[in-house]
């Protein structure tokens, strides 16, 4: 015989809220009553995370932590362990058993005595626990295997999700500590669930790779604590994720040289510079109709832009398949990598390798004008940190230009004047 405790059925559509830390009762007070103690942040010593968050963990926050199933979300939160050993960590699993949580600890070197594990779905019983412990950070992988008791749909259904979060959200500004949720995503890429979810929480990371590589990144999509768009790069050994704090020297490390179809760009991820190589296949195609294929860039781009370089510069692409590639898994999005894309284009197609010491920035619009560009100054000083020679930029971003030692700075107006100088 063995003795079974029944758990009390909540018929309230609002979970138990734990008791507040400083034993205040929840009242409206008035705006210049608000004490402001500037903000508590929880530092990591990992310098990629803690640029993602804003400069650390702050303190009281919801963040919500997506990715593709094995690019390392659980080894990223696990990790907290081991950069946060002053902390008390509660690592709610609701995926995996205590032992495979103790396995990957061993494997990355996670041991503190303060890291707790506590294997629960039930997020009543989640809310307890975390009153009772209190405490410094908590983690739970992942929100779509959380339920409420009280409703009847099966956990990571649309409405166990939202009401799941609402009540880790209340428990979180309650406690005033951070709370990191770990989320599943669809085959399109985005966050399963309601789209609410993202309303809800502070701050949205997407961790990007691909599993056959080793580089990893980290991205914050929203931080209302800090800098969207920031990233943070990563590198995937056999002990867990290692930082790499220059990673336009790594994303550069296997460039070819004398090669045709290859350049090299800027873009700016937050506010961080990182420079990347691009590189473009363009051979005549063997279909009726030829193959457009982009990896890590916008496909409708890829399109406009050699719309752009047959009508403005004659070059015959509609009889060519042509393949772009932006090296290293980097996804680049702002249009102020249109000038290296086009340039690896067309020096693939005319087979003559472009001038390796040069570095492009700029927006190509659709009369074949290149258009200017924000935040040039860290573009040229980080072109400049890794030896390029010369950076081509928008004639009318030469204002914002600084003077680069070791650094020439052309401004063009057309595309043109690029191929000229490029090939």
């Amino acid at each position: 015989m063995v003795e079974e405790v029944e758990k009390s059925k909540v018929k309230a559509r609002v979970a138990r809220r734990p008791p507040r830390r400083d034993g205040q009762t929840n009242q409206p007070v008035r705006l210049q009553d608000v004490a402001m103690d500037g903000e508590t942040r929880l530092q990591t010593g990992v310098r990629e995370f803690d640029r993602v968050m804003g400069g650390g963990i702050m303190q009281g926050s919801l963040s919500l932590l997506a990715g593709d199933p094995g690019i390392g979300k659980s080894t990223l939160m696990t990790e907290l362990g081991k950069h946060l050993p002053q902390c008390r960590v509660l690592y709610v699993t609701g995926e995996e058993s205590i032992k495979q949580v103790k396995h990957r600890a061993q494997r990355l070197g996670v041991d503190s005595d303060d890291f707790l594990v506590f294997a629960e779905t039930n997020v009543e019983e989640i809310v307890e626990a975390a009153g009772r412990v209190q405490p410094e950070v908590m983690v739970v992988d992942s929100i779509q295997t959380i339920y409420r008791p009280d409703i009847e749909s099966a956990p990571g259904s649309v409405t166990q999700v939202r009401e799941s979060a609402a009540s880790l959200l209340t428990m979180t500004k309650d406690l005033d500590f951070p709370t990191f949720l770990v989320g599943h995503v669809t085959k399109k890429g985005t966050i399963a669930g309601p789209r609410v979810l993202e309303h809800m929480v502070d701050t949205v990371l997407y961790f990007e790779g691909d599993q056959h590589h080793a580089y990893r990144i980290l991205r914050a999509v929203k931080n209302r604590f800090g800098a969207a768009n920031e990233i943070g790069v990563f590198q995937m050994l056999e002990t867990g994720l290692q930082e790499v704090t220059n990673p336009s020297e790594i994303f550069l490390s296997e460039r070819s040289y004398g090669a045709s179809g290859s350049t090299v760009v800027c873009s700016l991820e937050g506010s961080r510079p990182v420079l990347v190589e691009v590189q473009a296949l363009v051979t005549p195609t063997s279909y009726g109709t030829p193959q457009r294929t982009a990896t890590g860039f916008d496909y409708q781009r890829l399109q406009m832009l050699l719309a752009v370089l047959e009508k403005r510069e004659g070059l015959a692409l509609s009889s060519h398949d042509v393949f772009i590639n932006v090296a290293g898994g980097m996804k680049l999005e702002e249009p102020a990598v249109d000038l290296g894309v086009i340039v690896a284009a067309a020096s693939s197609f005319q087979d003559i390798p472009a001038d390796t010491s040069t570095v492009l920035i700029g927006e190509v619009g659709l009369n074949g004008e290149v258009r200017t560009i924000s935040q040039l100054a860290p573009r040229l000083r980080e072109a400049a940190k890794l030896g390029f020679e010369r950076a081509i930029v928008p004639k009318k971003s030469l204002k914002q230009a600084p003077e680069v030692e070791g650094l020439a700075i052309t401004g063009i107006r057309r595309l043109r004047e690029v191929l000229d100088l490029t090939l």
